[in-house]
């Protein structure tokens, strides 16, 4: 098996005790919600002492609410985060090739070369889906990888992708990563692939808890499809894999929605401040337009890992060096969208090493 490198940001890429500012990890930049802790800080004796519900009855019934009812718990999995069901989703139905888009999350690729599966590689086309080239490539593959918002790149045209799920044979599974869909302005919200599962039986939609709620540290995902798919995802789903914490947390976060919304008017406020506080002031920085938690900022002067680690050894700043994105040169940075305090401190950051 070809060895192949698969790396993230958060905290533990560096020493933990050197980052003052995480801008790493696209999680929610307000954290996980008071309502959650207060829950989980209640239930601790209790749910650390009993088994979970292996069915995650309760969190599956809260998920189809979400979904205002769209969805069967047939059509449901639940995963140790979005990245377990990317795996699950892989032993199920990749056998001998895969498509994958590129720039993108690597988890994807990892994932399918584990299985022993080839890899068919397709460059984005100035940041969007090039349909045609995909198309050309589909050709003996079991499965093709979509992210939409795409990490690191943002959002794609929501057209595209129906463009290319129409023209796909039904018999290639195609895996459509929504973990940052939560993030998207309102009034640019994209659809969703869940309300097409039933016209596009080969579709796989995969969410994350993780990322929109703040729960990176218990972990949690959900893929939604056709019941037939579904079950044959569940086939490789260890038992209790989602803790009781776990469960709960999601419970909760689903209940009170205004933190995902209080959320959404930061990034959009933040975003926006950044993108315009970085071009108009900075020379040697410039904030590409984004319409997620997340932006790219590109280097007029130096290398990322350079970057990244002046930032981190005077300020304790950890940003994204994106040169190990297949792709990407040493020329992008990928940063998170933070509070106003924090996107100061990393602005100030950046003035410093303007040049």
């Amino acid at each position: 098996m070809i060895q192949y490198s698969c790396s993230h940001g958060g905290v533990y890429t560096v020493s933990p005790r050197l980052v003052r500012v995480d801008f790493s990890s696209n999680i929610n930049p307000i954290g996980i919600s008071s309502n959650v802790l207060n829950v989980l800080r209640k239930n601790l004796p209790k749910l650390s002492s009993i088994y979970p519900d292996d069915e995650n009855t309760n969190l599956k019934n809260k998920i189809i609410d979400y979904l205002d009812g769209e969805v069967s718990h047939e059509s449901l999995n639940i995963g140790n985060g979005a990245t377990e069901l990317i795996y699950n989703f892989v032993r199920a139905f990749v056998r001998n090739q895969v498509v994958i888009p590129y720039p993108t999350f690597c988890e994807y690729e990892l994932a399918s070369r584990k299985m022993g599966a080839k890899i068919k590689h397709v460059p984005l086309k100035e940041w969007q889906l090039d349909v045609d080239r995909i198309l050309e490539k589909t050709k003996n593959s079991d499965a093709i990888f979509l992210c939409n918002p795409n990490n690191p790149t943002g959002l794609f045209s929501y057209d595209l992708i129906e463009k290319l799920v129409k023209k796909i044979d039904r018999s290639i599974k195609i895996l459509i990563d929504e973990s940052f869909i939560e993030f998207v302005d309102e009034r640019k919200h994209p659809r969703t692939f869940i309300e097409k599962i039933n016209e596009f039986q080969n579709v796989v939609v995969l969410r994350s808890l993780t990322k929109s709620f703040g729960l990176a540290g218990l972990r949690l995902g959900y893929c939604v499809s056709h019941p037939s798919i579904g079950k044959k995802i569940s086939h490789n789903k260890i038992t209790w894999n989602i803790n009781g914490l776990a469960q709960m947390a999601g419970i909760t976060a689903l209940e009170n929605l205004s933190h995902i919304r209080k959320a959404r008017k930061i990034i959009k406020t933040e975003r926006e401040f950044m993108y315009a506080s970085i071009n108009n002031n900075l020379s040697s920085f410039s904030a590409i337009e984004s319409d997620v938690n997340f932006y790219l900022i590109r280097l007029r002067n130096g290398r990322s890992k350079q970057i990244r680690d002046l930032l981190l050894e005077k300020n304790g700043i950890l940003v994204r060096d994106c040169s190990d994105f297949r792709g990407m040169n040493d020329k992008y940075i990928r940063v998170a969208v933070r509070t106003r305090s924090e996107n100061l401190i990393l602005l100030d950051s950046l003035e410093s090493l303007d040049k």
